[in-house]
């Protein structure tokens, strides 16, 4: 990933510059023809950069330059030209990797509110299978107790039918019938 994206930033910038170039190019010209733009927006720049870069020069050799000589004016100029068209260079790139990352950043965003929102139907569903399961395990031990209860019932009715077979058993054996009791009589 980082070998084909170093290409592509390399890419990035090319086509950037390219397309930064042609302002850089007016700006370059705006400065040979306007003497107001010349002399406040292109010479102070120029000047300065040759001073640092001389004073800079100066003491990796070894040497006090207390005095730097400034530039002639055309020379100025052009330096002063030159490093604004490459100043609008840096901010056309700057503006472009901040509008690249302000966008990276936005669906980054994006991506973590979709996914607190499926966290959250996840979350809810869960609620929701806890509350089925809670439901259904009342269901199987009331069915439970049911089956207890029929089962008891069962034992009842095995018993009922036992006491049945005994008095068949004993209605069914030969032998004398025994006497019916005297009831007394329904008045009427």
């Amino acid at each position: 990933m980082v070998v084909g994206a170093f290409p592509m930033a390399k890419l990035f910038y090319l086509g950037i510059r390219q397309v930064s170039k042609p302002l850089a190019n007016r700006i370059k010209e705006a400065a040979r023809r306007s003497e107001f733009f010349k002399t406040y927006i292109c010479l102070p720049p120029a000047q300065l950069y040759h001073w640092v870069e001389m004073r800079a020069k100066m003491r990796i050799m070894g040497f006090n330059a207390e005095a730097v000589k400034p530039l002639n004016e055309e020379a100025a100029a052009e330096l002063g030209a030159e490093l604004l068209g490459e100043a609008i260079i840096f901010t056309t790139a700057c503006s472009c990797l901040m509008l690249e990352y302000w966008r990276h950043q936005k669906q980054h965003k994006r991506k973590e509110r979709e996914r607190r929102v499926a966290l959250s139907e996840l979350r809810d569903e869960l609620e929701d299978l806890v509350l089925a399961l809670e439901e259904l395990q009342e269901q199987v031990r009331v069915a439970a107790l049911q089956q207890s209860a029929l089962g008891e019932l069962r034992g009842e009715m095995q018993e009922v039918r036992a006491q049945m077979q005994e008095v068949r058993a004993q209605l069914c054996t030969p032998g004398p019938m025994p006497a019916p009791q005297d009831a007394p009589e329904p008045e009427e």
